[in-house]
């Protein structure tokens, strides 16, 4: 007899598992994929730790997780810095004075912030009521149509003026020469990738792989006290009232014998005639040295029940879904639900580790 079922070897799952052993639990893992870590599963190739379910750079403010990741990893310096390529044009992400010089000419913060103030009052937008105006508002109309509107309408398949403001609200906008992506005080890549990181937070823990907890659900109900439960909320429910949304991501990788194809570990492709959304070169999230290159191709694309889910649709319809099943949940006695999946949100990996360590923190 367990202490705790844990359905899923990804992050909230390893996290949680890592806390109950050290508190003296007995603990058994089980995965239905054939590998740990979930969608931070690295794999290597050529030498070359690759991100096998799209980039994952972790970044953090809060010094508990940080500190407890570091248990497990070294980390690197890495710091997140893409840029954006518009038909042949490069621009820096996030947008910031870089951005600005190479669009408009212009080399104050002054001069830049007149720039989008003026294009901000000749589109009369007051109180955004969807992405398009979001980021207009942000960032003004010659950014958003070269910069955002292709690229996002690629990655959710759907006009930016049907989108919710929310989704862009945090892009980040900055009258500074500054390439930091995130405002975050901690930030890099576990060295050797996130699969270690995961396998060392098992370490010593029961870990079961090809193993589908729904379809043998009565059997594994009677060996826990209590399950943790990482996977779809509405599956384990057995969608008794629908299924939820989710976009999902198709992957082209390629090994080239180059030692260095575009020069940075993320490039986005802003334009709507390019398919897809961005080229991932692995080997720079850890300042690779190899004779070899692997590169992925990300391609948004609809999902269908039975597909990977990668973004959660978290629009009014599926909002008001899930509080359904948030609702049943509730009554459960003895399954906890967490994760991206559990939860139906998109969270960083920071914060799942800290609701990982903050529900295991209440747990007997």
């Amino acid at each position: 007899m367990y202490d705790y079922l844990i359905v899923g070897a990804g992050l909230y799952g390893a996290v949680f598992a890592r806390q109950m052993k050290e508190r003296g639990k007995n603990v058994l893992v089980i995965e239905k994929r054939s590998h740990i870590a979930g969608n931070i599963y690295t794999e290597e190739i050529e030498g070359i730790n690759v991100h096998k379910y799209g980039a994952h750079i972790f970044h953090t403010n809060n010094k508990e997780v940080w500190d407890y990741v570091n248990r497990f990893a070294t980390f690197n310096r890495y710091t997140n810095s893409p840029v954006a390529n518009f038909k042949g044009e490069i621009y820096s992400l996030p947008f910031n004075m870089y951005t600005f010089n190479k669009m408009w000419g212009v080399v104050t913060p002054k001069e830049a912030a007149e720039r989008i103030e003026g294009q901000v009052k000749a589109a009369g937008i007051k109180e955004p009521k969807n992405l398009e105006e979001q980021a207009i508002s942000l960032v003004g109309t010659d950014i958003y149509e070269k910069l955002v509107k292709g690229y996002t309408e690629k990655q959710w398949g759907r006009p930016c003026d049907e989108l919710p403001s929310f989704i862009i609200k945090r892009l980040p906008v900055r009258l500074t020469y500054d390439n930091n992506y995130f405002n975050a005080l901690y930030q890099g890549i576990p060295i050797g990738g996130y699969t270690k990181l995961v396998e060392n937070m098992l370490e010593g823990i029961e870990v079961r792989l090809d193993t589908d907890y729904l379809a043998n659900r009565e059997e594994y109900e009677k060996i826990a006290r209590k399950i943790v439960y990482t996977g779809p909320i509405d599956a384990y429910y057995d969608y008794i009232y629908g299924n939820l949304e989710y976009r999902s991501v198709r992957f082209e990788t390629e090994i080239l014998d180059e030692q260095n194809y575009q020069g940075n570990a993320v490039v986005n492709y802003t334009d709507s005639d390019t398919p897809y959304t961005r080229i991932i070169e692995h080997k720079w999230f850890e300042f690779g040295t190899q004779e070899k290159t692997v590169i992925s191709r990300e391609y948004s694309a609809e999902w269908n029940l039975g597909d990977e889910p990668y973004y959660p649709v978290n629009d009014e319809k599926n909002g008001k879904l899930y509080e359904r099943y948030r609702e049943l949940s509730e009554k459960e006695e003895n399954v906890i639900f967490g994760g991206r999946l559990g939860e139906y949100k998109y969270y960083d990996m920071d914060v799942v580790i800290e609701k990982a360590l903050n529900m295991s923190n209440i747990m007997d």
